[in-house]
Formats: C-alpha cells, sequence, structure tokens
C-alpha cells in the first residue's frame, strides 16, 4: 500500500518505451513499411512499443482466418470458368444465421433443374463467419475469405454479395490458402489414383473370367 506497485509499474511502462527508441535506431527503416518488419513485429524477438501504420502496413492474417465466404471457380485451359457449386443447398442448410439463398438452375428445354446455381446471395451482415459452410460443403465450392476491409455506406447495395461478385478462381483459393490447397489436391489426386487402379483391376478381373470360361459348343443341328 505505499505506491511500490505502481512505481514497478510505470518503470517497466517507460522501459517499454525505451526499447521502443533503441529498436528503432538500431533497424531504422527496415522495422516499417517493409515484410521484413512486419515478420519481425509477430515475433518473439520484438522489443519495445510498435504500432502498425493502417493502411499503409497490414499485418499478415495466419492461413486459417476466416471471414466472408466466397465462390470458388475452377479455369479451364481457355479460359472458360467452370463453376464448382452444384446447388445442392447444403450450405444454407447448416448455417446458424440463414444468411445463404440459393436458386437452382433449370434446363430451358424440359423444365428440370440442373446441377448448377443461378442465383447466389449471402448478406454479410448477418454472417458469424464460423465457416459451416465451406466445412460441409461436398465439393469444396465455398470457402473462408481473408478480405477484412468490407466497409460501406450502404449495406443494402454493398453487403448482400450476389454470385458474381462472390466467385473467385481456384488460384486465388491456392494463394490465400497454400496449405489447406495442396492438401486437397492431394487428397484428389489420390481418389482419382485409386478409382484408377479399381477399374483397372476390374478390367482384368473381366479378362481372366473370360480366359477361364469353356468355350461355347457349336449347333450342329
Amino acid at each position: 500500500m505505499d505506491g511500490t506497485g505502481i512505481l514497478k509499474g510505470l518503470a517497466v511502462t517507460f522501459k517499454r518505451m525505451l526499447d521502443t527508441y533503441i529498436d528503432d535506431f538500431k533497424r531504422g527503416k527496415k522495422r516499417y513499411y517493409t515484410e521484413e518488419g512486419i515478420r519481425y513485429r509477430q515475433s518473439a524477438e520484438v522489443k519495445g512499443i510498435f504500432t502498425v501504420q493502417y493502411p499503409d502496413e497490414k499485418l499478415p492474417v495466419p492461413e486459417e482466418f476466416r471471414f466472408v465466404p466466397f465462390l470458388v471457380y475452377d479455369e479451364g485451359p481457355n479460359g472458360e470458368r467452370k463453376d464448382r457449386c452444384t446447388a445442392c443447398g447444403i450450405c444454407s442448410k447448416v448455417c446458424p444465421a440463414q444468411c445463404i439463398w440459393i436458386k437452382r438452375a433449370t434446363n430451358p428445354k424440359t423444365g428440370r433443374p440442373i446441377p448448377h446455381s443461378e442465383e447466389f446471395y449471402i448478406d454479410i451482415d448477418m454472417c458469424m463467419n464460423c465457416g459451416l459452410c465451406a466445412e460441409y460443403c461436398p465439393f469444396d465450392s465455398i470457402k473462408m475469405d481473408h478480405d477484412y476491409e468490407l466497409a460501406t455506406y450502404d449495406r443494402h447495395r454493398d453487403n448482400i454479395l450476389n454470385k458474381e461478385r462472390l466467385l473467385k478462381p481456384a488460384s486465388y483459393y491456392a494463394q490465400i490458402r497454400p496449405l489447406n490447397y495442396a492438401r486437397e489436391e492431394e487428397a484428389k489426386r489420390q481418389a482419382e489414383e485409386a478409382k484408377r487402379k479399381a477399374a483397372e483391376a476390374r478390367a482384368k478381373r473381366m479378362a481372366a473370367r473370360k480366359k477361364a470360361a469353356p468355350p461355347k459348343k457349336e449347333d450342329k443341328s
């Protein structure tokens, strides 16, 4: 109760402030506005107090950081776009906030539904960023984005995202989540390899059966 605790706390604060200036002199311009400086400020070796000069500087987010969802499409060799979404509706069913609306496309000739989404909307003001839609999607067509700078003055115009605004190429997904993308591609490769081996084994069994089958008797009548 004699005030020594307050003095100790002030001493710690003063030391941190002093370390900031000393570290600035040692590292110079490398500490600010460079990727090296950003990595340093996120490391355990950082000394003193630092301020990120936002928006000129931005701390990188971890790979598992998740914000609003987006739709993934694959890019063809001639630049054509192949949507992964089949409008199955699982993402809208598991969404706790019910912020996803989907309209399935139909065949104009027969009127029957086809595995393709005609309309896809997400209200990002309602989105909880929980990631359940991406976790339950069986086609890896919806993923969680890293883009968090979504401030706007008109929520009805800007915060209800339609399909065209939600669509992003698979190359973008590979850029923001390289480890996840590599795991998914490896899983796809293994599944295709297993499918190919199963087809080869089935063909071998059919050939063995034909070879072992007795020849048909000729009808002499």
